[in-house]
Parts: C-alpha cells; sequence; structure tokens
C-alpha cells in the first residue's frame, strides 16, 4: 500500500471517529483524547501499530483483501466493541438510510384487525375504535369481500390482504364488505392515516371480581389517559386490588412512564438520569394520585425493557408495588444517533437510568420479588402462571 493511500486511510478513520466523538461532545483535537490526572494523551499514533499489523496482513495473507472502506469500519467497529456496552454501535450507510426511511415513512393504515379462522372461510374485519375503518362505517363482524374491486379469494393469506389495504397516508382505499346481518354488500371508501392503538386493556377479573387487571402494552402519548380511565372505571366497578401487567412491554415514551407512575405513587423521585457532561436529573412524581393505597402488584418478565422498567423499579423502590415474574431485560439507557460524513452513523449511550433506590437498569434489569417458573406443561395448557401467582399474592397477602 502506497504512502498516500495509507494516509488518506489514516486519516479517514480518525475523521470519522472524530466526528462522532465531537457532536457527543468530548473531542478536543485530532481525535478522541484520553484525560487522566489532567495529562493529555493522543490515541493517534496507536495507529503506527496498527498499520504495522496490517502490513504483516497485505504481504502475506493468501486471499483477497478487503477494500479501504471495510477496513475503516471494522476499525471503528472494534473500537466502539472495547467500550462492551450492546447499545453504542456503529451503522453502515444502507443500514442508517433504512432506519431513516423508516423513521420518516408516510405509509398509513385503516385501522382495523384482519381475521379468517384456521380452516379457512372468509376474512373478517374488527376495526379499532377512534381509527378510520371505525369513523368510515366499519363494523365488528363486516366479511371483506373486496379491496380497491381486487376480490378476496380463499388463496390469498391475510399478510398478502394487509398489503392490499395498506398505502401512503392521505390516500384511500374502497372495501367491499358484507356487513353482519345483511344480504347486499357495501363499497366503503376509507382514507388511510396514521394508526392509534390503544395501549391499554384491562377488566375485572373472572377469578376474583375485586381484582381490576390492567395490561399496558407500550408508553404513547395517550397511556397516562387510558391508565387514569382505566383505573378509573374499575374502582368504579368495585375493584380494590390492581393488577399491572407489563410483560413484554418494550418501553416507550420516558414522559408516559413518568406519568403513569405518578397515577399510582405520592410525591418523590421515580427515576433518576444521568447524562454525559450533565448534571443528574431527577423526575418526580407529583401529589396528586389516582390510586396510592390500593394493593397492586406489577407483572414482568424477559420482554419488560426501557420505560416499562422504570415503571416497575420505581413502583417497587417506593414500596408501593410487588413485582411478580421473570428478572427484566435491562435496557436502561439513552442512546444519540449521530450521522457520519460518509451516511453511516454511530449511536453513542449518553444517559442512564436508575431506580429511586439507585439502581441501575441498565444491562442488569429488575429481579422479581416472586419469581415464577414457566413449564412447558402450563404453556401446553394455556394457564398464566405468573398472573395465577398475582391473585394468589392478594388474595393471600403472600
Amino acid at each position: 500500500m502506497s504512502n498516500r493511500v495509507r494516509t488518506l486511510l489514516t486519516m479517514l478513520m480518525l475523521i470519522l471517529l472524530a466526528s462522532s466523538a465531537f457532536v457527543a461532545g468530548y473531542f478536543t483535537n485530532d481525535f478522541v483524547e484520553l484525560r487522566s490526572g489532567g495529562t493529555i494523551v493522543r490515541a493517534a499514533s496507536d495507529f503506527d501499530l496498527f498499520w504495522e499489523a496490517w502490513d504483516l496482513v497485505q504481504n502475506n495473507f493468501i486471499g483477497e483483501l478487503p477494500a479501504p472502506n471495510v477496513v475503516t469500519y471494522s476499525a471503528i467497529r472494534g473500537a466502539i466493541g472495547s467500550l462492551n456496552d450492546p447499545y453504542t454501535v456503529f451503522v453502515e450507510p444502507v443500514v442508517r438510510m433504512e432506519e431513516r426511511e423508516q423513521l420518516q415513512g408516510s405509509f398509513g393504515g385503516i385501522g382495523a384487525y384482519l381475521a379468517r379462522p384456521e380452516d379457512g372461510g372468509p376474512v373478517f374485519l374488527e376495526p379499532i375504535p377512534g381509527n378510520p375503518a371505525e369513523l368510515a362505517g366499519i363494523v365488528i363482524g363486516d366479511i371483506l369481500l373486496a379491496v380497491d374491486g381486487v376480490e378476496i379469494t380463499a388463496d390469498m393469506t391475510v399478510a398478502a390482504i394487509v398489503e392490499m389495504v395498506k398505502g401512503e397516508k392521505g390516500t384511500s382505499v374502497v372495501l367491499t364488505v358484507l356487513h353482519p346481518g345483511q344480504s347486499d354488500p357495501v363499497d366503503i371508501e376509507v382514507e388511510r392515516d396514521d394508526i392509534l392503538i390503544p395501549s391499554v386493556t384491562y377488566r375485572l377479573l373472572t377469578e376474583d371480581e375485586e381484582i381490576g387487571y390492567i395490561q399496558l402494552t407500550r408508553f404513547s402519548g395517550e397511556s397516562t389517559n387510558e391508565i387514569q380511565a382505566a383505573l378509573t372505571d374499575l374502582v368504579e366497578q368495585g375493584a380494590d386490588k390492581l393488577i399491572l401487567d407489563l410483560r413484554n412491554n418494550g418501553g416507550g415514551l420516558l414522559d408516559a412512564a413518568v406519568d403513569v407512575a405518578d397515577h399510582f405513587l405520592d410525591q418523590g423521585p421515580v427515576l433518576y438520569q444521568q447524562t454525559q457532561g450533565e448534571a443528574e436529573r431527577t423526575y418526580e412524581s407529583s401529589d396528586e394520585t389516582l390510586v396510592p393505597d390500593l394493593p397492586l402488584v406489577v407483572l414482568v418478565n424477559g420482554g419488560t425493557a426501557s420505560a416499562s422498567e422504570i415503571l416497575a423499579g420505581a413502583l417497587r423502590d417506593r414500596e408501593r408495588a410487588v413485582l411478580i415474574g421473570q428478572r427484566t431485560f435491562g435496557k436502561g439507557s439513552v442512546q444519540l444517533v449521530f450521522d457520519l460524513s460518509d451516511g453511516s452513523s454511530v449511536h453513542v449511550t449518553s444517559a442512564r437510568w436508575f431506580t429511586p433506590d439507585r439502581h441501575q437498569l441498565d444491562q442488569q434489569g429488575l429481579e422479581p420479588d416472586i419469581a415464577v417458573e414457566i413449564t412447558q406443561e402450563a404453556i401446553d395448557n394455556g394457564r398464566d402462571q405468573i398472573l395465577n401467582r398475582a391473585i394468589e399474592y392478594l388474595q393471600n397477602g403472600s
């Protein structure tokens, strides 16, 4: 490799690495500078060793050598890998472009579930309340006969039909449906839009109608209002004990988690956030609590992550709830995404979350107060062992 090519490649590696550090707020010179007792150590010189090793490889390796950009990307990945943080990552240009497209996408839907019996038969529609399908006149039990004049046939999969219904936000699709109890089909035009899917479902348990069950699947901008409505209705129906199911809740909006916690907690800390280069921030609940005293159990498992771990940790540390289930995922950090000059990017962990008792969530998760082992026999027979253990706890106090 010529000295000129080597110099250009070295500069490219340093520029890519340095640009990510610069925007994160800790780049101060040609490369990442390591500070110890006020002494600055320039890591750039360490690349002499890299080139010493690479010369030996390219002079002796029997196979084809990778392109210069592949070497650059590998060097970046190696440096980032030394941080031992699974969420600080390097993303190549093609993948980063796909990420941006997904985040900026304008595709929408009609807001309805499509289902077909396992033994075949017609495709049924169930509109999601407050979404375009319901507003246009689709009702529960409608049979879908055609999409934009294309007949629904027995050999079409539900997934293929969904693709026919989806489209760009703001455009329309014509559904030919047969309403329940009617003999003549009708055409209903539905304008596609962003779909609002409720994050909360709730009910009184049939096993014990004094126990209100709430399942929160994610933290959206509407979650706090949905939880408030669920709690109010359950209490009016006579619930005097509560189960909050956070299993497989992968998180969502941080502020939503804090607001939901506020319905259960008196004034005090919900979480602490430690951020690179900033003072620690405390998120607190207010003194306007909806259900401060009702016995509460929170269900958790390995799919309980991020914002749901914040809520579970706050409720447990503040002695407001008992956690029942399995260890949570351990995703308690914030990543900043920085785009680099060639279209690639680095995702950098810049903040971590801690519970009110200062338990680190990131890469540790939460151990339940009462662990439940799931058996294959229970799975095969449709028994929810974690929910059953929660009911037992609320009924017996242990």
